[in-house]
């Protein structure tokens, strides 16, 4: 299942989150189309995030540089449409400059929690996942019956649903912990994305009480607090062939 779009627009142009994307992407075409090989290991070992290296006081400027660095094409886009669709309303509720803090100390909480888990693994972590995990946790907080468009894709069945967003984001974050609690070995930072998560929920509890606390969710029921995005449908060309 893939969310593809919210139902919640921004009040604001979000310049910051436009801003990492573009940066995310350039960085990537930047080493992954001019390095290969034993070269591009090395790049991602020098500045992705070691916690072996961190733990010994040597790398820490890689606390931030592995959050612009990705694995491969898939990783890339998987975060930055993650990002497209959940940052630019926590922007709109942060403001640009708060904003950037936020995603820092968001994946700054997802390396922490992965260093603590695994204090002296050799192996980089890389990619944006875990401060993106914030952004999610933030905006779970702040809109829980947001609508997101999602895409179910079953073999050869696939079709698009309007789900609240406590239930997308409360499966993705209940995934990360069944996976991590697992000792799952599939390469992924899990730990990372559940320190990004809760760091999100911590760091934007101030915004929930400044809007009010519980009394925030009463006014709106927890949507949005302003109309809905409506998204035109149109009928499919495919013809459709009656059953006898």
């Amino acid at each position: 299942m893939f969310p593809i779009r919210d139902h919640n627009p921004s009040g604001r142009v979000p310049y910051v989150n436009h801003a990492l994307i573009v940066v995310n992407i350039v960085v990537f075409l930047g080493y992954w189309t001019g390095l290969s090989g034993a070269d591009l290991d090395l790049f991602l070992y020098t500045y992705g995030l070691v916690p072996d290296r961190v733990m010994a006081g040597q790398g820490l400027e890689t606390l931030i540089t592995h959050m612009f660095l990705h694995g491969g094409w898939m990783h890339l886009l998987g975060n930055m449409l993650f990002l497209w669709i959940f940052g630019d309303n926590m922007e709109d509720q942060f403001g640009h400059l708060r904003y950037l803090g936020f995603y820092l100390l968001c994946g700054l909480g997802a390396a922490a929690l992965q260093i603590a888990q695994a204090p002296y693994s050799d192996a980089p972590m890389v990619g944006a996942s875990g401060a993106i995990a914030g952004v999610l946790g933030g905006y779970l907080l702040l809109f829980p019956k947001a609508r997101v468009d999602v895409l179910f894709i079953f073999v050869v069945f696939f079709r698009v649903f309007s789900i609240q967003a406590w239930i997308v984001l409360g499966v993705w974050f209940g995934v990360q912990l069944f996976n991590g609690m697992g000792a799952t070995e599939d390469g992924v930072a899990y730990f990372a994305h559940i320190g990004g998560f809760v760091a999100g929920i911590v760091l934007t509890l101030p915004v929930l009480l400044w809007r009010g606390g519980a009394g925030y969710w009463q006014r709106n029921n927890g949507k949005p607090p302003h109309p809905a995005a409506v998204y035109p449908v149109s009928q499919t060309k495919i013809p459709r062939v009656p059953r006898r």
